[in-house]
């Protein structure tokens, strides 16, 4: 029998290429949703979920090596089998499975596939994707010659045997289904969301596909460019809030020099001068941000690069200079597509003109609010100067206003720190200056945009992006261009805050800066006090300013990748700026 590759391919060594087989897993989430099908398969997207984490466990049974393998159906033995583990494969029908138990007796198999939950309470017993995913088994059966006439859905929630008959309506339907994906699998860009589905919220992917922001951006062109041929404009449905507000994993800093962190199971220790000083769950991290010559053991490395949780460091004194991380997402399109956008000077303009427009416009904003007396000068040029970015001519003239806006908002940025009273008088701030910084704000502010770079290439590598080739930011070796590009509009919004509060809130003083040299850094202790205040303006929930639901600050950072992605890829037309009110 022609076994399957991990990977979901099967072919004979020493002979041609041979087409993807895809894997009847994969059938199930297609008729389920083709996106979603597409979306797993395709693009090789992945999100667990308590449903997802339940039926792995569910599945250890059956997911152990079989004792004996599945013998070739030449009615030679006349005892039944129970083989678990069986892998399959065939050409002709484009299928490669695992299926979970096979029970053959003669020239007769039987598949039986594990379901988590409880039997459904629908006609049959069973929905349409796991009948199409059964009846694929027992297609496969049949193509190593079986007679497979009907497979069992065994639901371990409630214990049931559930047993679904071939007949020719279902073999039908599941033979459609298989060639409807390889259609879409085949095409450059994923099938349409669902229309508020029901299956939505419950859907592991539901913040990766983003079904109604996708939908709704989608349509907004149609709704701004005709009417419904009676002088009104189509409806425009606000999104659901399908994704989770906020994000359960969070980043463990690690800025103690010569601290070292260990594994011990299911958790991460952290170990000073031999002792344990603190720990943290693995499923509970989202990044482990090494400061100095802070390190990690080669055991905690590989667990965390095999549950594709990056390694950052850092310098001792805030600088990012690159990261750990296991396999590069496997969706090679959406890079493809992101070559092909670099190269187009009209597109690359068209995102660059966002990115400085969504900058001036939120570091007007936060002027506007915090600033006393409210500078009318400054805040009309900023005004004048987001107009001349929406609409300039050239990356070299949007590089000219860019320029001139950061000049006028970091020339009044000093009126906003106002240190609490009898507090200490060292944040005078002048000018923006780095490399390296000459004072404590200037410092702070570095150190934050190191922070801010670092979630976003983070972020961008786990949607799939290529970090190091923006559309604003021009390549350039080591620097991370489109993580660059992407915290344009959340500079100010994100770290110019956090140092307002944290000065403002007395949360650092002069002792927590170090002076050397005509350079200042952070200390130990400033470091931390300013890594909490960024987590926690991180965590922050505001209304997003486009789809109106609640969301942090961090979820939104993964929204807008993957809304950009969307954009290169052609299913929504342009990338909508974050700007508060």
């Amino acid at each position: 029998m022609e076994a399957a590759d991990s990977d979901g391919r099967a072919g004979r060594a020493g002979g041609p290429a041979s087409p993807p087989q895809i894997p009847v897993r994969m059938l199930n989430e297609f008729t389920y949703c083709p996106r979603l099908g597409y979306l797993m398969w395709v693009d090789s997207e992945w999100a667990d979920s308590h449903h997802t984490v339940e039926g792995r466990w569910r599945h250890k049974r059956v997911d152990k090596a079989p004792t004996e393998g599945l013998p070739e159906a030449d009615g030679t033995r006349d005892e039944p089998l129970h083989v678990r583990s069986v892998n399959l494969g065939s050409e002709r029908l484009g299928l490669v499975a695992k299926l979970d138990v096979v029970e053959a007796d003669g020239e007769t198999a039987t598949p039986v596939d594990y379901k988590r939950g409880k039997r459904p309470k629908v006609e049959g017993g069973a929905y349409d994707p796991e009948r199409v995913q059964l009846c694929a088994q027992g297609l496969l059966l049949r193509e190593h010659g079986y007679r497979s006439e009907e497979g069992v859905l065994y639901y371990v929630g409630s214990k049931d045997r559930v047993t679904v008959p071939f007949d020719d309506d279902l073999v039908a339907l599941t033979m459609r289904q298989i060639e409807l994906f390889g259609l879409a699998a085949a095409a450059p860009q994923a099938p349409p969301p669902l229309a508020d589905s029901p299956k939505c919220p419950y859907c592991s992917l539901v913040g990766i596909c983003l079904p109604d922001e996708t939908r709704m951006l989608a349509q907004e062109t149609t709704a701004d460019a005709g009417d419904n041929g009676n002088g009104s404009k189509p409806a425009r449905h606000r999104p659901r809030r399908l994704l989770p507000a906020s994000v359960d994993a969070l980043p463990l800093y690690v800025t103690t020099q010569g601290a070292y962190v260990g594994k011990k199971q299911e958790v991460l220790v952290i170990k000073e001068k031999g002792a344990v000083v603190a720990d943290a769950r693995i499923r509970h991290t989202s990044q482990v941000a090494l400061f100095g010559n802070a390190q990690v053991s080669t055991q905690a490395l590989r667990e965390l690069c095999r549950r594709g949780i990056p390694i950052t460091y850092f310098s001792s004194g805030g600088y990012f200079y690159g990261l750990s991380h296991g396999m590069s997402h496997k969706n090679v399109g959406l890079r493809i597509a992101q070559y092909d956008t670099a190269r187009r000077p009209s597109r690359c303009l068209d995102l660059a003109r966002r990115f400085v427009a969504g900058k001036i416009a939120n570091s007007r904003t936060l002027l506007r609010r915090n600033h006393r007396s409210k500078p009318e000068a400054e805040l009309r040029a900023l005004a004048q100067l987001l107009q001349e970015a929406e609409g300039a001519a050239s990356l070299q003239t949007l590089l000219g206003v860019e320029g001139m806006a950061a000049r006028t908002y970091f020339g009044r940025f000093g009126d906003l720190l106002r240190p609490p009273a009898g507090g200490d008088p060292g944040f005078d701030f002048e000018h923006r200056n780095r490399r390296p910084p000459r004072d404590p704000v200037n410092a702070m502010l570095s150190f934050g945009y190191a922070l801010l770079t670092r979630d976003w290439t983070v972020t961008l590598l786990s949607v799939g992006f290529d970090p190091y080739l923006g559309f604003y930011h021009q390549p350039r070796y080591g620097r991370p261009a489109l993580a660059l590009d992407m915290m344009e509009e959340f500079r100010s919004l994100i770290v110019d805050s956090v140092v307002i509060s944290a000065i403002n809130n007395g949360e650092l003083g002069e002792p927590d800066f170090v002076h050397a040299t005509g350079a200042v850094a952070m200390s130990t202790r400033g470091r931390k006090a300013f890594l909490a205040a960024y987590e926690r303006r991180l965590a922050q929930e505001i209304s997003h300013p486009v789809f109106g639901y609640r969301i942090s600050y961090r979820r939104i950072f993964e929204v807008q990748a993957r809304l950009l992605a969307r954009v290169i890829q052609g299913e929504i037309p342009e990338l909508p700026a974050f700007r508060p009110r």
